[in-house]
């Protein structure tokens, strides 16, 4: 069961496509509640936070930056 509320989102409309956010859409990010039209959106955010994440462990660990 999912925990988070939609009345503590930080967006009323999706990052991705602009519609209203729906309560079964939610995911934590950072702290924040962020919130997505529909179940598919938030996992193609949460898809690319963690790509990005195993990119920067990756090149921190490989001395790139």
């Amino acid at each position: 069961m999912n925990s988070l509320k939609i009345s503590d989102a930080i967006n009323s409309a999706c990052p991705w496509s602009g519609d209203p956010i729906r309560e079964d859409s939610l995911t934590l990010y950072n702290g924040a509640v962020v919130g997505f039209c529909n179940p598919g959106c938030r996992d193609k955010f949460e898809k690319a936070v963690n790509h990005f994440v195993a990119e920067l462990v990756h090149r921190r660990r490989e001395g790139g930056w």
